[in-house]
């Protein structure tokens, strides 16, 4: 391998393999803990491990202890989620009712996970009806049915909070409440994991990651890294978007932790905190039904941006995929995405560190395209031989004698 290709390599994350033993173990006892059904697995040739089915039993003791302790706390939220569930309550309470964050989701606390649960493990290829993963030789290949190329019409923002730029639709805050409500409830055929698909009883779940992008990165004697902190929510169906994000973002761990939470580190976190929830079964939601107003008592604003109807039967967005985010100055941002395309979710992530970034200050935007420069010269253009010797139309030799030791000669004559 050549010496570039080898360091190129050892940049990439190194991931398990998906079809570990001891991983696919370890997946089964964590749906266990949740009360979900597992995968039956065979004893491994390869390995000395002993079968699976009587390691699951040996555990059961734990498993049991693990999920009572989780119904007892089955209110209580991770610092995380708290500081995101704390913003919902400000901003949405006087709206009605506020949705409440997941509390019992599959938590993806190393990576290569997300990968794994991508197919059944007896299996290369899974397909749904909005996406089809295929196991390859380095890796698993996802190819979701939305393939997008143009951003039109697709940001919505929620009123309340900061100002909404003009060239984004602005969406009344107890809308917003009742998409996020639908979004939390997505339908079993999304909330079924491909891990499980091969089972007569699947699991239905959400899945859940931690990410810590950086904001600003660390300059010596200067400034520490400074990160932000984001949360995906996702029905496990979609598992393979987090195993995309993942391998761009990084994986922080298990949020429940204390040695993971960021408001514990002041000095590595900007104070920002970021939610993406994915719920591709809000297209096709009728206005009327999320409390838009109809056409002749709508602000002028709403008729612009289409946020009210004129029939009942109008969908939202024309039934089209689209992202509506709530934010504002506290620098918490939650942000629904109504498609599985793997492009919204890089996207969001790098939107909300250009938030993390505008409101820290000191930090240069994600998307401001800033560049320290420095001058240069191509010597191949502009460099003249005759300013330096006398004559220009030397031979190889008088290059040869020259250079002198500077130049190694090859036999090809080069």
């Amino acid at each position: 391998m050549h010496e570039e290709a080898r360091h190129a390599a050892s940049l990439l994350p190194v991931l398990p393999d998906s079809r570990d033993p001891r991983l696919l173990a370890y997946l089964n006892l964590k749906l266990r803990e949740l009360g979900q059904p597992a995968v039956t697995l065979s004893p491994s040739p390869e390995t000395d491990d002993a079968d699976p089915a009587s390691f699951a039993k040996l555990v059961d003791h734990l498993v049991a202890l693990g999920r009572e302790k989780d119904r007892i706390l089955s209110k209580h939220l991770c610092p995380v989620d708290q500081r995101i569930q704390n913003f919902l309550y400000s901003t949405l309470e006087e709206h009605g009712h506020v949705p409440h964050l997941p509390t019992a989701t599959l938590v993806l606390d190393r990576p290569g996970l997300a990968r794994a649960l991508s197919l059944p493990p007896g299996a290369d290829v899974h397909k749904s009806s909005i996406l089809t993963s295929t196991r390859l030789h380095n890796g698993v290949l996802h190819n979701p049915k939305s393939d997008r190329r143009t951003t039109q019409g697709i940001f919505h923002v929620a009123e309340g909070g900061l100002p909404i730029p003009d060239d984004k639709k602005a969406v009344p805050a107890h809308v917003f409440a009742a998409l996020l409500a639908r979004a939390l409830h997505p339908p079993a055929e999304l909330l079924t994991l491909p891990f499980t698909a091969g089972e007569s009883s699947p699991a239905k779940c959400f899945v859940s990651l931690y990410l810590r992008p950086v904001v600003v990165p660390a300059v010596p004697g200067f400034t520490p890294a400074r990160r932000m902190e984001t949360r995906f929510f996702i029905p496990g169906s979609l598992v393979c978007n987090l195993d995309f994000v993942e391998n761009i973002f990084g994986n922080a761990g298990d949020p429940s932790l204390p040695a993971n939470d960021a408001a514990l580190d002041p000095e590595s976190w900007t104070g920002h905190t970021g939610c993406i929830i994915l719920a591709p079964q809000l297209n096709g939601l009728k206005k009327k039904d999320l409390g838009l107003p109809a056409y002749a008592e709508a602000t002028e604003r709403q008729r612009r941006d289409g946020m009210c109807w004129t029939s009942e039967d109008e969908l939202y967005n024309d039934g089209g995929a689209f992202k509506i985010t709530s934010r504002d100055a506290s620098g918490v941002v939650v942000t629904l995405i109504s498609d599985n395309y793997f492009g919204y979710c890089k996207k969001e992530v790098k939107t909300q560190i250009s938030l993390s970034a505008n409101l820290l200050g000191l930090a240069e935007e994600e998307h401001a395209g800033g560049a320290l420069a420095f001058p240069s010269y191509d010597l191949g253009e502009d460099f003249q031989l005759s300013s330096f010797m006398p004559v220009v139309d030397h031979d190889f030799a008088q290059a040869l004698a020259l250079l002198g030791e500077r130049a190694d000669p090859q036999p090809g004559g080069w």
